[in-house]
This record gives structure tokens, C-alpha cells and sequence, in this order.
């Protein structure tokens, strides 16, 4: 299942439960059984009265989580073209129930986002209470470069970023270290790398009983203050209002256009930005630009609502088939779109994907 649980005792007959993502060869990419597994565990924890905290860790250096496992996915697209394969109509609904039931978890979860954070990890770390970043942190939704776009409440926490952040980092995969997070309130805390086994003995040793609020707040303090020093530099609030600027713009085509002014520019991390975005998804581009602008008065359940129909519209149509293909199986890195050209997509294709794919109420109607 490559997913770990241990419950750690802490006093007054109370626990600390800890879930570990073990897939460490995947850099903990997330299946199927592991998202069924997770969301079965929190919320057994979550009614379990002596279970006072729950901290969502991944194992290995390299990564908390760099996204979902979806080869398995696109080969099942590829057994049924044009249609929504079963395995499809699942993923989605599973993934988005367990990124729901973080955002609304009724104990304090705090979330270890070390190493990469990309795509389905970011789901994951987004809803905790305590988000925690350190020096290795690499924060990122690169769905542009397969086909997919920024799903798992993506178009909930990408709208509600700075001025025209939000629309840049969805469209070029920019990566963000750990002060981006603190400064874009995509992260709460930082904490060194190896401080995770004193934040473990911090809270193990908590009286989770009287004043556990304040307790975990001075912990969490106390253990940042020692890692302070090694903060990375900003790189994105301090080119906020070039971006800004840019990206004022009336259409997705203008603003495509616009990043690929960026290409050979002085500041490298733009040019990057803008290689990356020459390379993507014509039709990804468009789904991000209007999943942010239907995104600002949606609710988070309703979010995800739509972001289910997205997904399982783009099983159906061949862009996040052949992006799996090029940058996952075959390798090439050669994706060839079957839109190429971002200003010649029919507008009912883009609209398309935002239409119901199933029958009768919404499989996520509940939320």
C-alpha cells in the first residue's frame, strides 16, 4: 500500500497519530489504495477521542509528496479513448473527498511538506491546519507540462494569491521555495529539515488536557526561531508587480503571449518560466485561466465540484493522454498536442470540460 501508521503516546492516555507516505522510489506519488487507505485512517482519528493530533509526513529525503500516480490512469484513458474510464470516475472522487476532509479536519493535522510538493502532495498539504515547509521545500502545480491542469482545490488556493501570482505559477509550473510559501500563505511554518523528530518529542510531550492550543503554538514558535536563519530568498512577491503588469491582460492567448516575452530575459527564473510554458499544454493553459476566474465566489466544496468534472472531462480528450506519454512513458519529452496553437481552440472544447460527465446528482454532492 506504501503508506504507514503508528500511534505515538502522549500523556493522559492520549496519542499522536502519524501517517507516512512510503513510496519513496515514486517520490511518494499517491495511488489509489494509498488515498483510500489515508482517508479511511483520518477519519477513524478523527472520532477517536484519544487522538489528540495528527502530523501527515513522506518518507525519503526527496519529496513529502510530488503528485499523484497517474500512468495508471492514462493507461486506462488509453483502453478507453474518448470515454471517462472507471478508474477515472474513482481517483478524482476518492482524491478530492480526502483534500476536502483535510480542510475541514476537526483536530489540529499538521502537514511536513519538505523536498517537492507538487500537484496531489499539494492537495494534501493545502487543507492542514499547520503547514510546514523547511530548506528543501520545492512547492508546485506542473500540470501544465501533462495535459491535466491544477486540480485538488488548485483553482481554490491559486485565485486566492497576490494580484496575477496565481495565473502565472498555474501556467508556467514556477516552482516556490519555502519563503514564497510563508509569503504567499501557501505555507504556516519553517522548520530545518531535521527538526522533525524534536517537533515529534514536542508534541508527544504536550498536555494535550488543558491549553492545547496555546501549547502547540509555543512549541511551533520556539522550534521556528531556531531555524530562522536559514530562510531562503523571496522570489516571487518581489517580481509581483512585473508579473502584475504583464499578466493585465483581457484573454488566455494575450497572456500566453505575454510570458513569452519573457524568453531569454535577464531574470532567469522568468525566462524559465517562459521555456516551460512554450513547452505545455495549449488547452491546460485555458483551463487554468478560466478555473481561476470561475474560482473567486465558489465555495470549497464547490470547487471541487468543478474540478471533477474537469478531470474527468480531460480523461476524455487526448491532451493528458499524449502529456503522460511524452513526460512519463515514453520519455520523449516530445508532447505532440492535439490543440497546438493556444489561439485556435474552439471555445466549446474549453467549455466542454467543464460540462457533467456522469449521470444524475453529482457524485460530490455531499461535500
Amino acid at each position: 500500500m506504501n503508506l504507514h501508521f503508528e500511534e505515538r503516546p502522549s500523556l493522559h492516555g492520549y496519542r499522536i497519530g502519524i501517517a507516512s507516505l512510503d513510496a519513496e522510489k515514486s517520490l511518494n506519488a499517491l495511488s489509489l489504495p494509498m488515498i483510500e487507505a489515508l482517508d479511511a485512517r483520518l477519519k477513524a482519528w478523527a472520532i477517536d477521542p484519544e487522538i489528540a493530533c495528527v502530523l501527515l509526513r513522506g518518507n525519503g529525503p526527496k519529496a513529502f509528496c510530488a503528485g499523484g500516480d497517474v500512468v495508471q490512469l492514462v493507461q486506462q484513458c488509453r483502453e478507453h479513448p474518448g470515454e471517462v474510464p472507471p478508474l477515472a470516475r474513482r481517483f478524482f472522487a476518492d482524491e478530492y473527498r480526502l483534500d476536502h476532509r483535510i480542510h475541514s479536519y476537526p483536530k489540529p493535522l499538521i502537514c511536513w511538506a519538505h523536498g517537492y510538493v507538487l500537484g496531489g502532495g499539494m492537495g494534501l498539504m493545502q487543507g492542514a491546519a499547520i503547514r510546514i515547509v523547511t530548506p528543501s521545500s520545492r512547492l508546485g502545480m506542473p500540470e501544465i507540462n501533462i495535459g491535466l491542469y491544477p486540480d485538488v482545490g488548485g483553482s481554490w488556493f491559486l485565485a486566492r494569491l497576490p494580484g496575477r501570482l496565481g495565473l502565472f505559477l498555474g501556467l508556467t509550473a514556477a516552482s516556490i521555495n519555502a519563503r514564497d510559501a510563508l509569503d504567499l500563505n501557501l505555507a504556516d511554518r519553517f522548520l530545518r529539515d531535521e527538526q522533525q523528530d524534536a517537533l515529534i518529542e514536542g508534541l508527544v510531550q504536550l498536555n494535550w488536557r488543558e491549553h492545547a492550543a496555546q501549547q502547540l503554538h509555543s512549541l511551533l514558535r520556539a522550534l521556528e526561531r531556531e531555524a530562522r536563519g536559514e530562510l531562503p530568498q523571496a522570489q516571487w512577491l518581489p517580481r509581483r508587480e512585473r508579473l502584475d503588469a504583464l499578466l493585465d491582460v483581457a484573454d488566455l492567448p494575450a497572456a500566453v503571449q505575454a510570458i513569452a516575452g519573457l524568453h531569454g530575459d535577464a531574470d532567469l527564473l522568468l525566462a524559465r518560466a517562459a521555456k516551460t510554458l512554450a513547452g505545455g499544454c495549449p488547452l491546460t493553459a485555458h483551463l487554468v485561466w478560466e478555473q481561476i476566474r470561475r474560482a473567486r465566489h465558489l465555495s470549497l466544496a464547490e470547487v471541487f465540484r468543478m474540478e471533477y468534472a474537469m478531470s474527468l472531462n480531460c480523461c476524455r480528450h487526448p491532451e493528458f493522454a499524449e502529456g503522460v506519454r511524452a513526460r512519463l512513458i515514453d520519455k520523449d519529452q516530445t508532447p505532440r498536442w492535439h490543440w497546438p496553437d493556444v489561439a485556435a481552440i474552439p471555445p466549446a472544447v474549453i467549455e466542454a470540460h467543464f460540462a457533467p460527465a456522469w449521470d444524475g446528482a453529482h457524485p460530490l454532492a455531499d461535500l
